[in-house]
């Protein structure tokens, strides 16, 4: 462990060295005249900041400008920083050096097309705008399955941003605003006016012959021939580490150029900016790689046909009125995937499964100068609704509106709003519990055609909480917090300080702290806003704080238990939760409603917490009940999902549960704490065993008391009749198994997992705790003491058929749930 720590710690010292040293520049004043440029995190001078860049540099109104270009190495982009060595108002910085956060920090303007890092928070007096990098084909965001968990640092940037730019109406609509759920959230402007970069494509006699001399000074020989451009997007399951496929391409440019005239024709190869690397490291591409230094539009405004994938390359290259071919060998299994906004028989262009299919439309093109009549009436309908605006004057546009602030007849999307209220929940540590479990339920019950909604948690890598997040409801924007606060280390140990001294709730009265807190939120949301934001959670004071910095919104804080007994509740002789807890109740103050999961348990912590704020702000809303999911869970085979994924085995206690042999099975759910007391359930259970030996008890969950109460099963005699499932991932089937389900929890808020045996219409005992008779419907289950022979005499009662079970409208309680969460955080009169 030691030795581990010592081999992190030089990355530790470097990385609290960059984090000092961008909150230095964050305390700067911002350097007025200074535009910022990055591309692909530095990966050259390319794309649509070069081109805006290159118009910035030749306006003479615009001279005052300071320009900061990032790239990742500058000896390895040498040739771009010599183009510039003897400009003084051109510099360079390494992406990630402390220059680099020095510009980031304190440049005024600042153009990306991809994403700033993490550490990035847009400061008051700067102006972003992201360029982006494409009109998609392939889908994006929230349009693959799945796709919310690669967005976070997206969504992040593109709230943050002034100006988004679009090439089209159909980048704007599908991918801005459906694709990263921007409709209803973002508050800046989408500028529709075309690509900047395509305008690099209008080239002259003197620029083409200045292009192909650039690729002949790179050791590509041309000739007079014409350029066929292979030009495939990455391949892989993750942006940050994509598939090596290009053992692949090369055998394709090999058999392509077997089969064309290649006296006529030269095949070069334009790989993507993340699979570059790899490429440039091969020597055997050294004659057709196209490198990265030469801007992407360029080398297509020198290209005769084009040649692609589902790369977004396609759109831009439609401007030139050229030929472009797609060759989708993997069509199948990439649309399977992660699939495309547009088939193949929408495409301007013939779609080839096989190199010889490809050949074959080269040598039609080189005998007839076209495209079939099919792919070419394709082919000018799609250069009309995604190139329409390309005439080679884009850039001029956007430097108009972004830097002189001209915005008579240009295409600017302004409102997004959708009149929906929007909700911000933190849904806490997303970890499986009841509260992840009662968050989930709410996310999927509330009228998203009504509300705007957003989550917020922590950022995690933990395939358990992924697994979660990936059960939000696809309605539901996701914030993932990536990244931590900006702020200079005094400043750090000051907010934690007054966290140890209790002084959390001054986090708005210092100025210094609480600049901390609003960059914080700013970084997070960018100038995001919401009507309604929920600390769902309500254990955690950092979360509870941060929320309160959103700026015009109404704020709850949920209480799912009874929290000044949870304060004072003794773990090992310690009171581990009381300083958290007392932290966050001097917050109460600060929020507009206090909000509790049952009637009772409002009425305790109204009189419980009454000296932290005012009794009126304390109100309940009952949990809500995923019975869809229950009820799907409850038809599978347990035996299926309770095989050890090691071993392939079903463990021994799956059968005999199945079996119909008279035996009665009670069955309880949770966590192995001390607060679920299962070792009262244990004793309780091993009473009525005595006397009635057909009776099995199954305990589903694990935790920290396993090792005990499998010790006091042992001690009792109880091995095969009492059982520790640990762990299930589908506790609904073995429940639907069982006969009565089983409570012995010394407190609860309002439990999960009595409105799940309610949704399997199971017998319920329960022992009697605050909120246990708001818990159970009017007519339904039995509430004994909280002692063994009270919970003993619970299970007696039901096997003489004592235990009465009501019929549980799951849809009508949903309903009033709802209805009581819109009332409790005010999005909903109580008239």
């Amino acid at each position: 462990m030691r030795l581990s720590r010592l081999k992190r710690l030089p990355s530790r010292v470097k990385r609290a060295a960059r984090y000092e040293i961008h909150a230095h520049w964050r305390r700067q004043p911002i350097a007025t005249g200074t535009v910022l440029y990055e591309s692909f995190s530095g990966n050259g001078m390319l794309d649509n900041p070069e081109a805006i860049f290159r118009e910035l540099l030749a306006a003479p109104d615009l001279g005052r400008l300071t320009h900061i270009w990032v790239l990742s190495d500058l000896r390895h982009y040498r040739a771009t920083v010599a183009e510039f060595a003897g400009m003084a108002n051109v510099r360079f910085v390494r992406y990630g050096s402390p220059a680099y956060y020095r510009a980031l920090a304190t440049s005024e303007y600042l153009v990306n097309n991809a994403t700033f890092p993490p550490d990035f928070g847009k400061r008051p007096g700067q102006t972003y705008l992201n360029t982006w990098h494409g009109t998609p084909l392939k889908r994006m965001g929230y349009d693959i399955e799945d796709g919310a968990l690669a967005t976070a640092n997206i969504v992040r940037n593109f709230v943050a941003a002034d100006f988004l730019l679009a090439a089209n109406a159909f980048m704007a609509d599908q991918m801005y605003e459906t694709a990263y759920k921007l409709k209803g959230i973002y508050r800046g402007e989408i500028i529709e006016e075309g690509y900047p970069r395509v305008d690099r494509q209008f080239l002259d006699a003197g620029a083409v012959a200045a292009g192909r001399a650039r690729l002949e000074a790179a050791g590509i020989a041309i000739g007079n021939r014409e350029i066929v451009l292979y030009a495939p997007t990455w391949k892989g399951d993750s942006f940050a580490d994509p598939s090596d496929d290009i053992d692949d391409l090369l055998g394709r440019i090999a058999r392509l150029e077997a089969q064309i005239d290649t006296s006529r024709y030269v095949v070069l190869l334009k790989t993507h900016q993340i699979v570059h690397k790899l490429a440039s490291s091969r020597p055997e591409l050294k004659q057709l790689l196209v490198p990265n230094e030469i801007p992407t539009n360029v080398v297509l405004g020198l290209t005769g046909i084009l040649v692609t994938d589902y790369s977004s390359i396609f759109y831009d290259f439609l401007a030139t009125g050229r030929p472009v071919l797609f060759f989708t060998p993997d069509l199948d299994d990439y649309a399977g995937t992660r699939g495309l906004y547009l088939e193949p028989e929408e495409w301007p262009g013939p779609a080839c499964r096989t190199v010889d299919e490809l050949a074959a439309e080269v040598n039609r093109i080189a005998a007839t100068g076209e495209l079939p009549s099919e792919s070419a009436n394709r082919y000018r309908a799609a250069q009309r609704e995604y190139c329409g605006n390309e005439d080679g004057q884009v850039s001029a546009r956007i430097v108009d509106v972004v830097f002189r602030g001209k915005r008579d007849g240009m295409r600017i999307r302004t409102d997004f709003a959708d009149g929906r209220t929007s909700i911000l929940l933190y849904l806490g540590g997303m970890r499986p519990n009841g509260i992840t479990t009662s968050a989930l339920n709410l996310l999927n019950n509330l009228d998203h055609a009504r509300f705007d909604v957003s989550a917020f948690f922590a950022q995690s890598t933990s395939e358990v909480v992924i697994g979660k997040q990936k059960a939000i409801n696809p309605f539901v924007r996701q914030f993932p917090r990536v990244g931590g606060m900006n702020g200079a280390k005094i400043r750090h140990l000051a907010r934690h300080l007054d966290f140890r001294r209790g002084l959390i709730s001054q986090h708005r009265d210092d100025p210094t702290q609480n600049e901390l807190w609003d960059d914080e939120w700013t970084r997070c949301f960018g100038t995001s806003q919401f009507d309604h934001v929920v600390d769902f959670s309500g254990y955690g004071p950092f979360w509870a704080a941060l929320l309160l910095h959103s700026p015009k919104s109404i704020r709850s804080i949920w209480l799912h238990n009874d929290l000044a007994a949870d304060a004072h509740r003794e773990v090992n002789g310690k009171k581990r939760m009381l300083h958290s807890l007392t932290q966050i109740f001097t917050l109460y103050r600060q929020y507009d409603h206090l909000v509790s999961v049952s009637p009772t348990l409002a009425e305790i912590n109204r009189r419980e917490l009454a000296s932290y704020a005012d009794p009126s702000k304390f109100t309940s809303a009952l949990n809500t009940v995923d019975a869809t999911h229950i009820l799907d869970n409850a038809k599978k085979d347990p035996r299926i999902s309770t095989i050890d994924p090691e071993t392939g085995l079903v463990p021994e206690w799956v059968e005999p549960l199945l079996a119909e042999d008279g035996t009665t099975t009670f069955v309880s759910v949770g966590r192995l704490s001390p607060e679920k007391n299962q070792a009262r359930l244990i004793r309780a259970f091993a009473k009525v065993h005595a006397s009635n030996p057909a009776t099995r008890l199954v305990i589903v969950g694990n935790g920290a008391l396993e090792d005990d109460l499998g010790a006091l099963i042992r001690k009792l005699g109880l091995e095969g009749s009492a059982i520790l499932t640990g762990q299930q991932r589908n506790p609904h089937a073995i429940m639907a198994a069982a006969d009565c389900f089983v409570l012995s929890s010394d407190y609860e808020g309002q439990p999960m997992v009595i409105l799940e045996a309610l949704v399997l219409d199971l017998p319920i005992v329960t022992v009697e705790f605050a909120s246990a008779k708001n818990a159970l419907p009017a007519g339904s289950g039995l509430v004994v003491p909280q002692t063994d022979d009270g919970l003993a005499e619970g299970l007696a009662a039901f096997l003489r058929g004592e235990v009465p079970t009501g019929a549980f409208d799951h849809v009508a309680y949903n309903r009033k749930a709802v209805e009581e969460f819109y009332l409790a955080i005010g999005a909903a009169d109580r008239s």
